[in-house]
């Protein structure tokens, strides 16, 4: 594979440079690490070096195959031991903390105060008022806050048993400890200290943040410049509304402001992408200038619904014009794909989507349905089979079995004869609501 990086000077006027559909989408795939061979083998330097390149891992609860905070880097990296990825993620003093970066989320430790204007934001929606929840419960908070003052880093469980018997009062209500803790870490007062299997532990933010680092807080416009900058370079291509959704920053104006500052210090030049239209008008987008510019990429990999590549759904249909909804909530009958699809990328393009479960009781990788999109290559099934076998060997799964539900299912279970079929039957878990992420 050939990468270029050509000059990015705009053109006469401060014309914004032009560049085609498929040569944005290698842009942004190898922006993410797509354009990479993966590694023989993956240890500390290259989940690091993954992390870096995408600045945030987001955190959901659903398990139907694998966490999606593990799938990212099996997406870029091929199967690795998870556990390794424990230790960087949940050891005490961890170089990773999580926060409400993209939504629940790790980031670097050291990035912790770029989020102080949005911690200040929530102080002001839930804290600022005599109506607000948490000067309501000022008496459970305080209590917490000692709680954790006094005895260090606390799992959920060993709070809620003091919680009970606490002697200062009446039971405090479980239900309002916990909504204190997680007001508390939106507010940056609380980190959480790691995790025990995926059971958080609270503490209080100086006890697991560096004190340089708290010592140093960032303005709201220097922050939202850099996290701007970061998202910049993780995307290679894009608009303003595609870089404000990595962060989640509601503020255009910021946003618009800090590519101007971007573009004035050479790091991002103004581009159109072909087919990129917002209200019926040519989109706006920035190129970062650092950005690879490939020829080729030919990437094969199962994404997960919560991967950079496509967790704005507006991105996605620009960049592979798919279509992505998850249909967790969705009633079965209702289903077009499945419970949980994960979109598959072959080559430089989203090709399809496949519903996996892992059936630990049968040891087996369930390919609960799996779909084909337009204009998939003559190769796809092959290299779909390559990974469904990679990613039940990951998940330590002996086999993989096949449903008849899909456009797809058929054509892979030509190319993997060793593969059972099976009927997509059966009642799907019932997905964690969001404060149960820390449980």
């Amino acid at each position: 594979m050939t990468a270029t990086r050509a000059s990015l000077s705009p053109g006469r006027a401060g014309a914004p440079l032009h560049l085609r559909g498929a040569e944005a989408r290698r842009i942004a795939l190898a922006a993410q690490g797509f354009s990479r061979p993966r590694p023989t083998a993956v240890g500390t330097r290259q989940l690091n070096l993954a992390l870096a390149r995408m600045g945030v891992l987001q955190i959901d609860s659903v398990n139907v195959f694998a966490r999606s905070h593990y799938m990212p880097l099996f997406s870029r990296l091929g199967a690795y031991e998870t556990a390794a990825l424990d230790r960087l993620l949940f050891a005490r003093r961890a170089p990773y903390v999580e926060y409400w970066a993209h939504v629940a989320s790790f980031i670097p430790a050291e990035d912790w105060s770029l989020f102080g204007f949005r911690m200040e934001e929530f102080r002001a929606r839930h804290a600022s008022s005599d109506g607000d929840w948490m000067t309501a419960h000022r008496d459970v908070v305080a209590w917490v806050r000692a709680e954790l003052a006094d005895r260090g880093p606390l799992r959920p469980a060993d709070i809620e048993h003091d919680a009970r018997r606490a002697t200062r009062g009446p039971w405090w209500d479980w239900d309002a400890v916990k909504q204190s803790l997680e007001y508390l870490w939106l507010f940056g007062e609380v980190a959480i200290a790691g995790r025990r299997g995926f059971e958080r532990r609270y503490a209080l933010a100086e006890q697991v943040i560096p004190a340089d680092i708290l010592a140093t807080p960032v303005a709201r416009t220097d922050a939202i410049r850099e996290l701007i900058r970061r998202a910049a370079r993780a995307y290679g291509i894009a608009t303003a509304s595609d870089l404000a959704d990595y962060w989640r920053i509601r503020d255009r104006r910021a946003v618009l402001s800090a590519l101007d500052d971007l573009v004035d210090a050479g790091e991002v030049v103004p581009a159109r992408v072909e087919g990129w239209t917002s209200a019926g008008r040519p989109a706006r987008a920035w190129l970062h200038t650092d950005a690879a510019r490939p020829r080729r990429v030919d990437a094969a990999a199962i994404l997960t619904p919560f991967d950079p590549m496509v967790w704005f759904r507006d991105r996605a249909e620009r960049l592979f014009d798919f279509e992505y909804r998850i249909e967790i909530y969705t009633p079965a009958a209702q289903r077009r794909f499945g419970y949980y699809s994960l979109p598959v990328l072959i080559g430089d393009d989203v090709v399809g989507r496949v519903d996996l479960k892992a059936d630990r009781a049968s040891s087996r990788l369930l390919v609960q349905s799996a779909w084909w999109e337009n204009g998939h290559p003559a190769d796809a099934a092959e290299r779909l089979a390559d990974e469904l076998t990679t990613a039940a060997r990951w998940q330590g799964l002996e086999s993989v079995s096949i449903s008849r539900w899909g456009t797809a299912t058929d054509d892979l279970a030509a190319v993997m004869p060793d593969a059972q079929r099976h009927e997509s039957t059966g009642p799907e878990p019932t997905p964690l609501a969001d404060d149960e992420l820390s449980g």
